[in-house]
């Protein structure tokens, strides 16, 4: 059950307001004796107007802002790091309460005109994907729902510009992190109000939870990690498709879009002489031809591990464009080759590393 009176007045341990709903914070305020329409007050000085600091919050007297500051605090992360790109991404390096840290990415989508935020949902990973370096530095932590919400609160309130799309598609693996997932998703569209279909949920293909969360009729965008057409190479580039098997897991695939009439997109990254050649173009059309679905490449972003290269490399641009010829081609279905930002400060799919306080 959720406590909202305050416990402590040390900073590690008070409360976090971001993160909480509506009914939370009315909940809070009335709990005070204050006017219940003050929680309503509070919920927009956090969500709508991503105010860094109570002082800011002019509607609520002197009094009551410094009961605030006394007794909580906004937000659950701190700034530890920020970087920017040649071509405007930002990459942000937070620092949790317990001194974990996890990154998020701000991208300007030049075509929408528009911010998209890639956000974490654990720090590190255990899924181990070799291309990947968050799967390097290994699982540390999932995340509570208003640590990953306080991502996108935290970018606006850093920028003054406001998100319209969220990927999860920052560190970890989201559906290992479920319940704290939904619940961020939930927040995001209610409080946030970034709306269902502006979400992206990308998993590296856990069925019972691709099946679950089906159920839950987001009307979110479900991204697949697929990255091979076949068994023995998906085993190769995704170490858990050894328990979660491709055969099964386009089954629960198909269940997806039966459930929620939701086209899904299909990652796939390019990685020279293993997945790139013409007959996987060709495998991997005959495997979704009958999925509702579009397809991503994405050419591999070389990472460094412990300052060595990786083995793995990025295929040429003319092994890429032929690859995505015949995919487009044999599969009838829309194919896009992801431009990636940030690469050069190592915020671009698969780089996140915590590298600045490395």
């Amino acid at each position: 059950m959720l406590s909202l009176l305050p416990m402590s007045t040390s900073a590690e341990t008070k409360q976090s307001l971001s993160g909480l709903k509506e009914a939370d914070l009315t909940k809070l305020v009335k709990s005070l004796n204050w006017p219940a329409f003050k929680g309503k007050s509070i919920h927009s000085w956090i969500y709508t107007k991503w105010v860094s600091s109570f002082d800011e919050m002019s509607d609520l007297s002197i009094k009551e802002r410094q009961f605030l500051n006394e007794h909580y605090k906004l937000s659950p992360l701190s700034l530890a790091d920020k970087q920017t790109s040649t071509d405007k991404t930002i990459k942000y390096l937070w620092k949790l309460e317990d001194g974990t840290v996890v990154e998020s990415v701000r991208m300007f989508l030049e075509e929408h005109e528009s911010y998209s935020a890639c956000i974490s949902s654990q720090a590190g990973c255990a899924v181990g994907c070799p291309f990947c370096a968050t799967g390097y530095i290994g699982f540390k932590k999932n995340l509570k729902a208003n640590e990953i919400v306080d991502q996108i609160l935290g970018i606006q309130r850093d920028t003054k510009e406001r998100i319209s799309n969220i990927v999860f598609m920052g560190q970890g693996e989201p559906l290992l992190n479920y319940d704290e997932v939904l619940k961020a998703i939930y927040l995001i569209k209610d409080s946030v109000s970034i709306g269902g279909r502006k979400i992206t949920v990308s998993t590296s293909g856990i069925i019972p939870q691709i099946k679950k969360l089906a159920e839950e009729k987001l009307q979110i965008t479900l991204a697949v990690s697929l990255h091979a057409p076949d068994q023995k190479t998906r085993e190769l580039l995704v170490p858990i498709s050894k328990k979660y098997r491709l055969d099964d897991l386009m089954e629960s695939l198909h269940y997806y879009y039966e459930k929620t009439n939701r086209r899904i997109t299909i990652e796939y990254i390019l990685l020279d002489e293993l997945n790139d050649q013409p007959e996987k173009a060709t495998e991997l059309s005959n495997l979704i031809k009958d999925l509702h679905c579009h397809i991503n490449l994405i050419p591999y972003n070389m990472v460094d591990l412990d300052n060595n290269h990786s083995p793995l490399k990025r295929p040429s641009s003319e092994k890429i464009h032929k690859f995505k010829q015949i995919l487009e081609t044999k599969s009838k279905k829309k194919v896009t080759i992801r431009r990636e930002r940030g690469e050069d400060i190592a915020a671009a799919c698969g780089q996140l590393a915590n590298k600045a306080l490395n």
